[in-house]
């Protein structure tokens, strides 16, 4: 099952850039990712009020919701904002690519931040999608 809900979210991701590439032909990149993120928080706040999990947001501790603050303002405004400008100016196959491979500053801020443990296969990993990256440039 997770197999095919990855699957799910890869396809997703992968055509979803066509449409803003699009969408944002005649007009500014903050207008647009305004517009994606009203859309998106409509779904969500409607799928919560659906499954009647719309009370689970009062014992979210202050904490929490300090760091998804801060992940939402790193990742869904300043990252996206980025995305949605460079996609605008730029070609979304090298665009969609370079910003894909974030997982290589997340695992070096997890070995860095959270005591995670570099092992070879990582660094092979990450090694090949530095050369991928560079193959694409």
């Amino acid at each position: 099952m997770v197999f095919w809900l990855a699957m799910f979210g890869m396809v997703c991701w992968g055509i979803a850039p066509v449409f803003a590439k699009v969408g944002l032909n005649n007009m500014d990149p903050l207008p647009g990712l305004i517009i994606r993120t009203l859309t998106a928080s409509i779904f969500a706040l409607g799928s919560m009020g659906f499954d009647g999990n719309i009370g689970k947001m009062k014992s979210v501790s202050f904490i929490t919701w300090v760091f998804i603050t801060i992940e939402a303002l790193l990742a869904t405004f300043i990252g996206d904002l980025a995305y949605y400008a460079a996609i605008k100016k730029g070609d979304i196959s090298v665009v969609t690519v370079i910003m894909s491979s974030s997982p290589l500053v997340t695992m070096l801020v997890a070995i860095i931040f959270l005591g995670e443990q570099i092992t070879m296969i990582r660094i092979v990993g990450a090694g090949l999608v530095v050369v991928g990256i560079m193959l694409i440039m």
